[in-house]
């Protein structure tokens, strides 16, 4: 029958656990059972190697398990925190092993990764009984049982009366007999022993017994664990039993090997011996009498304290003297035979430990050894160094604090103590900086017993490994950060300090960014950023149009009004020790209204009614102006473009022009004024120029009889005309004109004037002649014509250098007089 046991756990998902069998005993018979069991819990996983051992009295068993279990649950990592093996029974709480005081000094465990095993030494009857594998994890109720476990069953070798039937004399009996144990294989071996002699080896022995006779049996290979040997006459016959048949010791401490024996008639001698230092003597086989050996009489002792009871007892053992020790005794009539298997004694180094097991309430503590005797033995517990008294079990059975330590002796051999971890401490390879892509590694140290086991964090409590070393092979400016490490066993779990890694590295990037990213408009706040990834922080250094601007630490460069003067490509150059790189350029496009336009008119000296006048405006502007031209007093613009052609000028053409320069930003514009000045051509009415001419003369003629009585006048009063009427009496031409140079005025032609005025208000006045016009009856055509322009800029009302700007425009005014042909 296979039963099956259950799991509380918080994940409802099935699972399913598969059971093979095969065996693998030490000093034991088994029969083999294969199982394949299905379970309800997908994932969680145990295999027994054996789900049903027969094991020989007296002999040592293991039991071998592999098991599984889910690697993530709802995102946590499963971590197994403990493992042990129990005794089931239903409805009771699992007890470990270990700490199970009938199993003291006889249960030991192998456990690896994923697979365990359990070793019970000088097995009883009573160790029949189910064993279980049982996890503990770390998950909430993720505490696991393997079904169907391994079913035990201990019993002995025994002989077994199948037939008696009575000699033809008085004290002879012929007995048929078998071997007999429930855990007998299929086809097994026998050896059967007649008073200490190997006499068959069938399965069934038949012979004739007389009083003094005894029979023992055995089967192959467990020769060491014979039957009890019985008479087969009646219950006094002779034999021998030894007490143990396996017997384990430290070296340096002391052993008793005993037997009982039994004889019929008085003993004639006795000793215990060994038989591989027996040997053959010619034509019989000398024993090797312990009780003659002159080398070893001080450490062996023979003690017979009652009748039937021989003790061998043997001090300062060594390890020479593991070996099989048997009795033997002789009367006048018998001799005990020197075949019979005795008592194995096995010496050791002294390997008293502590163990901690893992229980629901909190460590328990057990001294233990691989060599411990049967039996009861007294123990010392020691805590920090100080024996507790009343503590003589194996199992120490008071609550272990982590910060203490704990230690055990048993018979002066004292075991290292047990302790939760002392503080780690946290050593780096490589000392110095640490560069990108090199090889580093962290090794976290911890005093401790058990060893603890090691993991390691980052500051955000990140696993990041669970080995006592934590290896970058090529460490990244991402694995920069602060690391601890962790220490824990059985008894507590300490952290350590904090270490900082530091990965550094020359720039890697270099980007230029700015603030704001969109449209810049003149006047605004700009800021460029030198973005870099570097360790140490880089220092920059800005440059516009590949000239240096300013080396800083900071990576900003401002701007707090920008300018159209700041437009241009802009770059950064980041370094540190480590090495340096240059970014990509970043354009900065500023945005600003038209300037104050520029207007010029073409032809620039005379202009002829009827020819071609083009007018000319240009501001600078981002993005670049529209231009739309416009004649005072009229609404509807003349024309749109830089440039405005009148293609055949006349006098109705003559007025103010003004052109509009224009952008996203605002605009700006200036004012041309032409002037058209009336003149007679040569070819008009002889009246009219007659008319003129004396109109000419008449006033000429006034004005000079007047002056003549100024300046009359002036000489007789002495005094000299006022700075006023001295400026406004002076000519306003370049030129001397004909009136001036005292010319006759009938020697005058048609004379033009053309005016160029600005009334911009700048510092400078222009002054410039346009030509000089024919002379009627004239003679000399190097002085044919004259004509006289001026250029007045009124600058009355605003300072050297100075804008002005009404109303958002400012106006630039023109004068221009056109001649008639």
């Amino acid at each position: 029958m296979c039963s099956s046991d259950h799991v509380t756990f918080s994940n409802s998902e099935t699972n399913r656990m598969t059971m093979s069998v095969t065996t693998a005993v030490s000093g034991i018979v088994v029969i083999v059972l294969s199982i394949s069991v299905v379970h309800s819990w997908r994932e969680w996983e145990v295999t027994y190697t054996s789900t049903e051992i027969c094991a020989i009295k007296g002999s040592t068993v293991e039991m071998h398990c592999t098991y599984t279990y889910p690697p993530r649950i709802n995102s946590i990592s499963t971590t197994v925190q403990n493992i042990f093996w129990f005794i089931y029974l239903p409805n009771v709480e699992p007890v470990d092993l270990r700490i199970d005081s009938k199993y003291a000094g006889r249960v030991w465990y192998h456990c690896g990764t994923n697979n365990c095993t359990l070793r019970i030494t000088d097995l009883r009857e009573s160790d029949s009984a189910v064993y279980r594998l049982r996890l503990i994890t770390n998950q909430p109720g993720g505490n696991y049982t393997g079904s169907p476990g391994v079913s035990l069953s201990v019993t002995g070798v025994e002989v077994q009366m199948i037939h008696k039937s009575q000699c033809l004399t008085h004290w002879c009996s012929k007995l048929e007999m078998q071997c007999h144990s429930s855990c007998l294989p299929h086809h097994s071996s026998y050896i059967w022993y007649k008073n200490g002699h190997m006499t068959s080896t069938e399965s069934l022995y038949s012979g004739y017994f007389y009083s003094e006779d005894s029979i023992s049996c055995a089967i192959k290979p467990h020769e060491t664990f014979p039957s009890p040997s019985v008479c087969g006459y009646n219950q006094y016959c002779n034999r021998v039993n030894y007490t143990e048949r396996r017997i384990c010791a430290f070296k340096g401490s002391s052993v008793n090997i005993s037997c009982t024996y039994y004889h019929t008639d008085p003993v004639v001698s006795k000793f215990w011996f060994r038989p591989d230092r027996s040997h053959w003597l010619r034509t019989h086989f000398l024993l090797w009498d312990l009780s003659k050996d002159s080398q070893h009489a001080d450490r062996f002792q023979f003690l017979e304290r009652e009748k039937g009871h021989s003790t061998l007892r043997i001090s300062d053992l060594r390890k020479t003297d593991s070996a099989e020790y048997r009795f033997k005794f002789t009367t006048q009539s018998f001799q005990w035979g020197n075949i019979s298997p005795g008592t194995t004694l096995t010496v050791t180094d002294p390997d008293v430990q502590v163990q901690v097991v893992w229980s629901s309430t909190s460590p328990q503590l057990i001294c233990q050894s691989s060599c411990f005797p049967s039996g009861h033995s007294f123990f010392v517990w020691y805590k920090n160094e100080e024996e507790i008294l009343g503590e003589s079990s194996s199992l120490y059975t008071k609550y272990a604090d982590g910060p203490d330590s704990y230690s055990c002796a048993y018979e002066g051999h004292r075991s290292n103590p047990v302790y939760a971890p002392k503080v780690p401490s946290v050593t780096r390879t490589a000392p110095g900086d640490i560069m990108k892509g090199s090889l580093v590694s962290l090794t976290c140290s911890s005093e401790a017993n058990p060893l603890p086991k090691y993991s390691w964090y980052r500051k955000a409590q990140t696993l990041v490994s669970k080995e006592k070393q934590l290896f970058f092979q090529s460490i990244q400016p991402s694995d920069s950060g602060e690391y601890y490490c962790t220490a824990e066993n059985v008894l507590g779990k300490r952290i350590s300090e904090y270490i900082f890694i530091n990965v550094k590295y020359g720039p890697k990037t270099s980007i230029v960014l700015m603030t704001p990213s969109g449209m810049i408009v003149e006047g605004d706040s700009v800021n460029l950023t030198c973005s870099t990834d570097a360790n140490p922080a880089a220092k920059h250094t800005w440059y516009k149009e590949n000239q240096p601007l300013l080396a800083s630490p900071v990576s900003i460069y401002h701007f707090t009004a920008i300018s159209s003067e700041d437009s241009g490509n802009y770059s950064c150059k980041s370094e540190n020790q480590y090495g340096q790189i240059t970014s990509n350029s970043l354009f900065i496009d500023v945005k600003y209204p038209p300037r104050l336009p520029s207007v010029s008119v073409s032809p620039s000296a005379e202009i002829v009614e009827g020819s071609s006048v083009t007018l000319t405006c240009s501001s600078d502007a981002n993005p670049a102006a529209n231009y739309t031209w416009y004649k005072e007093n009229e609404s509807s613009p003349k024309a749109s473009g830089q440039n405005f052609t009148i293609t055949d000028f006349r006098t109705e053409h003559s007025g103010s022009y003004y052109c509009n320069a224009q952008n996203l930003r605002g605009q700006h514009r200036s004012t041309l004024h032409l002037i058209a000045v009336a003149s007679t051509r040569k070819a008009a009415v002889t009246g009219t120029i007659t008319a003129v001419f004396l109109a000419i003369t008449l006033v000429m003629v006034f004005l000079c009889i007047r002056k003549c009585k100024w300046f009359t006048q002036q000489s007789k009063d002495g005094e000299k005309p006022s700075s006023e009427e001295q400026v406004n009496m002076d000519p306003v031409y370049d030129t001397p004109s004909a009136v001036a140079e005292g010319e006759p005025s009938g020697h005058q032609d048609d004379l033009h004037y053309s005016t160029i005025r600005f009334s911009q208000n700048q510092a400078d006045a222009l002054y410039s002649n346009i030509g000089r016009g024919q002379l009627y009856g004239h003679k000399d055509e190097e002085a044919s014509e004259a004509e006289y322009t001026a250029v007045k800029c009124d600058n009355s009302s605003r300072a050297k250098g100075t804008r002005y700007q009404g109303n958002g425009e400012d106006t630039f005014t023109l004068y221009s007089t056109v001649k008639h042909s």
